[in-house]
């Protein structure tokens, strides 16, 4: 390996600060902003006393997610998609990890005939958008069962464990955790790991940009997704326990 140093001055091994403010959007059943680094995402979860047609009397729910970034979250302005007439391919492939991400946790006919969409809204990207909206959506959505327990709409949580999500690259040789957006532009390989309290994993996203990753390579890479994503979930715990 070389040495690398990181723009913010973190160790190879440290995740970047997380905060999760609840309430942020107080109109929806569940609503969190957060930051991860310089990346900050609002992820707001609505309830719907309504399935998809396809869905329709087979006695379960559905979440899924939507996800957009704001024009100016990065240093340049992005066109507004919906100027576009159409969601690009990028938003369709992370909006449905981050529904994928959230059903692989819920057991959907605990929800009844209702669904649950989470909105994520990236204010500020800096890299890793798509993993703070998982962990953060996570949250959101916890909220919004919680709410529907208290008024008596369902009779378990419906959240049968939870789940977090992070980024990984090699960068100048050098395995990383939690790349921000200079890392993860240099990276040789990068992979998004999506994993449960548990430790099984719902997803895993890795990409040679440059020179093909090993096995040991990809088993460092893991390891250091593992304690990016326990951090992650200690963040959660503590908002969802306060």
């Amino acid at each position: 390996m070389t040495d690398f140093t990181r723009p913010d001055g973190r160790t190879a091994d440290e995740p970047r600060p997380i905060t999760i403010e609840t309430g942020f959007q107080p109109h929806a059943e569940g609503s969190v902003l957060i930051t991860s680094g310089n990346t900050h995402v609002i992820c707001s979860a609505s309830v719907e006393e309504s399935v998809p047609r396809w869905m329709r009397g087979k006695g379960r729910g559905w979440v899924t997610a939507e996800y957009g970034m704001l024009p100016r979250a990065t240093n340049t302005r992005s066109r507004r998609e919906a100027s576009a007439g159409k969601q690009g391919g990028r938003t369709q492939e992370i909006q449905r990890l981050i529904g994928r991400s959230l059903r692989g946790v819920v057991d959907l006919s605990a929800l009844g005939e209702r669904s649950i969409t989470v909105d994520c809204d990236v204010v500020r990207a800096d890299g890793g958008t798509r993993t703070a909206s998982i962990t953060g959506s996570y949250v959101a959505l916890s909220i919004a069962l919680r709410g529907l327990i208290n008024k008596g709409l369902i009779d378990k949580d419906p959240m049968i464990d939870s789940v977090g999500a992070i980024s990984v690259g090699i960068v100048s040789g050098t395995p990383l955790l939690d790349l921000c957006y200079e890392e993860d532009s240099a990276a040789e390989t990068d992979m998004n790991v999506v994993m449960t309290g548990s430790g099984k994993f719902i997803e895993l996203q890795a990409t040679a940009e440059g020179v093909p990753f090993d096995r040991s390579e990809l088993n460092d890479l893991l390891g250091l997704a593992e304690l990016g994503i326990r951090y992650a979930m200690d963040q959660q715990a503590t908002v969802l326990n306060s």
